[in-house]
């Protein structure tokens, strides 16, 4: 099974990759519904654009979304240059990405020298699922950055018919995305309290250029002729539906903004119409796993979704986690008192300072060591007595 939190997993993919498998669809359209199939167009990732199954339960968000990002790079490359040769695609998107340099990228300090190719890019894939947010916000903003990763997609398509990505870009890509989605809100009969909210994750997403003040009041104010080829019309269109969805209704105003949008864009309107169709749907039937639908208590989604996710951590590094905790001796001891007492505040203290020390010792682990981390500290403590021997708990035995 590919681990993508685990040096080498690019290569693991491409080794059960059967060579020649993936074959150029021959149409931007059919492409791009493929993507959006997957949910990676709406930053929410429900499968994975692939040739063959690929066993991903149990995966934490950024780990998909990194497989995500790699499978559909690599589709496109196939889609553009008709030729499945994965040293070469590894080698352009490397170099797409080191002239691209975003924001806070520093690829030379990510890229070591003598590194084969495949964990250059792992390491550059790696900084582009990242969220550019706190801990806690961070659980919101994934949908939203996950869904402004297919920037680099239409960039690479950019890099790989002209061999270079055109001046400002992803400035103006990124301009032009949040330019149209403000318009879409502003648009929309009935607000809802995650009208402002989504316009926050797209302001914490934005990675090439600074947030400004909207002041369009109509299509026809935005240049969306800088968009010229499918893909970047269809995701703008698609990311307009989806700013517009709140409870499932299209008015006639929001229709007529986005069929106005689809017609300065030149695209044809039964396209249109199944946009919006297609974004009303996905988000119908998975709405409940969302994060920023889940805003009426953001707390209680955050702590639930990061359960999970520690849940999962600590059960991959159970054996490790296992061999430090009876490897310190102290540790050991106060464990074994609160089988048979409760312990005082100093006592409990120290626990958790060994604990997190033991954390520092396993990457994967690191995130209690983060800003808020100590949050979750209680669920690792929780699951310790069940990683210990049954006999070590007196409390435990039977009569």
């Amino acid at each position: 099974m590919i681990n993508p939190s685990v040096h080498g997993w690019i290569d693991k993919y491409f080794l059960e990759l059967e060579p020649g498998k993936d074959q150029p669809t021959g149409t931007a359209e059919t492409f791009y519904r493929e993507i959006r199939h997957t949910g990676f167009i709406y930053g929410h990732i429900i499968s994975l654009y692939t040739s063959h199954k690929v066993e991903n339960h149990g995966w934490l968000d950024e780990e998909v979304s990194k497989l995500a990002l790699l499978v559909i790079l690599h589709r496109l490359y196939v889609e553009i240059r008709e030729v499945d040769d994965r040293e070469k695609f590894i080698a352009e998107t490397i170099a797409f990405y080191n002239e691209m340099h975003p924001k806070g990228f520093n690829l030379l300090r990510k890229v070591l020298p003598g590194q084969p190719p495949s964990l250059k890019l792992e390491e550059i894939i790696d900084e582009r699922v990242q969220t550019n947010d706190n801990i806690i916000s961070k659980n919101f903003s994934h949908i939203v950055t996950n869904a402004l990763l297919f920037i680099d997609v239409i960039a690479f398509q950019k890099f790989l018919e002209t061999g270079s990505i055109p001046d400002k870009y992803l400035k103006r890509a990124e301009e032009l995305i949040i330019s149209v989605v403000s318009l879409a809100l502003q648009t929309k009969v009935r607000k809802s309290q995650y009208d402002t909210l989504l316009i926050r994750l797209f302001e914490a997403s934005l990675r090439f250029s600074k947030f400004s003040q909207i002041t369009v009041v109509n299509p026809e104010a935005i240049d969306v002729s800088f968009f010229d080829n499918p893909l970047e019309k269809y995701y703008l269109l698609d990311l307009a539906g989806m700013a517009m969805w709140s409870d499932g209704v299209m008015e006639n105003e929001e229709r007529y903004f986005l069929y106005k949008l689809g017609e300065l864009m030149q695209l044809p309107t039964p396209f249109v119409e199944d946009s919006m169709i297609e974004v009303n749907d996905f988000i119908v039937k998975h709405k409940k796993e969302i994060a920023y639908f889940n805003y009426s208590n953001p707390v209680r989604h955050f702590y639930d979704h990061m359960t999970e996710s520690v849940v999962i951590l600590i059960k991959r590094n159970r054996s490790r986690l296992m061999k430090e905790i009876t490897q310190s001796g102290e540790l050991m001891k106060l464990l074994a008192l609160s089988t048979t007492r409760d312990l005082d505040e100093k006592e409990k203290k120290k626990i958790r300072k060994q604990i997190l020390d033991i954390c520092k010792t396993i990457p994967s682990l690191t995130i209690f060591l983060l800003p808020g981390g100590s949050l979750l500290l209680p669920i690792l403590i929780k699951f310790i007595p069940q990683m210990l021997p049954s006999a070590f708990n007196e409390n435990s035995e039977t009569e």
